[in-house]
């Protein structure tokens, strides 16, 4: 057994690496001040194929796999975080749920572009007195002269208000079961369909220089052929994409972790106090060996539950593992980091800075730590 990478893996994860540090550190600390959405960084991740690794080259894909995806969203959130979301969303949230549930119809008509990076999707989960209980959906789709009429808000939903979001899958009530319980299915919305409107731009902690909204549908009709999957199934797999989803956010959350580590490194040597570089104090050198080994121990973490997923064994378990274990990491190396930096680590002009605001949302978003806990504690047999 080796988690050492493949030739092809290892070659992905250079050049990202290198897009990274080139293209994305040099300017990404101005975006996220703004608050403004990268779409240059974007375009170029497009070119480079990195929204359509996964996926198939008959669907305009590159023709990797879930892991390759994975490396990327690590490198590209060692320097920033803000577009690693937008990657992760736009594909593992935006595409896959066309590409596992979708028709050929909807593959042919919207993957080619979504691979591209030419358009974004979005995953409409979320609503504001929801959270956690994605099962409470208040949103409802009911079947009018063939067209499905939506109606409801769906709350901080990524890649949702661009000017090249095309299109967001919902999960709606579409009816009730025999035993009462709302049958939850999921409807494809094309953006700029009446009806649909894109609410308020959120004042962030973090994660700036991405896009998240909420999206208000007021008598929002498309066409009964936007079903996406079987109807009733919506929840079930809405599930089946975010256990996906929670290795591709704990790949990101080890990016974070260890971008927490390069730039400590970095500044251990630069840094004069008392005499000497403070990389030479063994508090410091005992808290970046903490930080490198968080991330460590979070990396194989991801790795297993990947390798178990592209395996076709169940993943659930190492998932949520995975995703408790880097998004820990983060914020305790996120922490750490900016604790080395001193009142620096408190300036936006450092990395850090930027990386303790966006490490608390990983404990938070894709499945809180406390579901997380639940789901693991599940797998081992415990009562619900």
């Amino acid at each position: 057994m080796t988690h050492r990478l493949s030739e092809e893996h290892e070659e992905l994860r250079r050049t990202v690496e290198e897009f990274a540090r080139t293209e994305v550190a040099p300017v990404i600390g101005d975006y996220y001040e703004r608050g403004a959405f990268p779409y240059d960084l974007v375009a170029k991740m497009g070119r480079m194929g990195l929204f359509g690794l996964p996926f198939p080259e008959e669907h305009g894909g590159m023709g990797g796999d879930y892991f390759a995806l994975c490396l990327a969203l690590e490198e590209l959130a060692r320097v920033d975080s803000s577009v690693a979301i937008t990657l992760e969303a736009g594909v593992s949230l935006g595409a896959m749920p066309l590409y596992r549930f979708g028709t050929d119809e909807q593959r042919r008509t919207w993957l080619p572009r979504l691979c591209s990076g030419e358009a974004l999707g979005a995953f409409g989960l979320t609503e504001p007195g929801g959270g956690s209980d994605a099962g409470a959906t208040r949103t409802t789709a009911r079947l009018e002269d063939g067209e499905w009429v939506v109606d409801g808000t769906k709350a901080f939903i990524t890649n949702s208000g661009t000017d090249i979001t095309a299109l967001v899958t919902v999960t709606a009530v579409t009816g009730r079961l025999a035993d009462g319980r709302p049958e939850i299915s999921a409807i494809l919305v094309p953006a700029g369909t009446p009806g649909m409107s894109v609410g308020q731009h959120y004042s962030k902690v973090g994660w700036n220089a991405s896009d998240t909204n909420e999206l208000v549908f007021d008598g929002c009709r498309v066409p009964e052929a936007n079903l996406v999957g079987e109807r009733g199934r919506g929840y079930a797999q809405f599930l089946r994409i975010l256990d996906e989803g929670r290795i591709a956010i704990a790949a990101l959350g080890v990016g974070l972790a260890q971008g927490c580590v390069d730039e400590s490194l970095r500044y251990a040597g630069e840094r004069e106090a008392f005499g000497g570089a403070i990389g030479r104090y063994q508090a410091i050198q005992f808290m970046i060996a903490d930080m490198e080994a968080r991330v460590h121990t979070a990396r194989l973490a991801y790795y297993d539950a990947a390798s178990r997923m592209l395996a076709g064994e169940p993943f659930k378990k190492q998932a949520a593992i995975a995703k408790l274990a880097s998004s820990n990491a983060a914020m305790d190396n996120a922490r750490d980091a900016t604790q080395i930096f001193g009142g620096y680590g408190f300036m936006n002009e450092y990395p850090v800075g930027r990386f303790y605001r966006d490490a608390k949302i990983l404990e938070v978003g894709e499945g809180t730590s406390e579901i997380q806990r639940m789901l693991i504690a599940r797998e081992l047999g415990l009562p619900a």
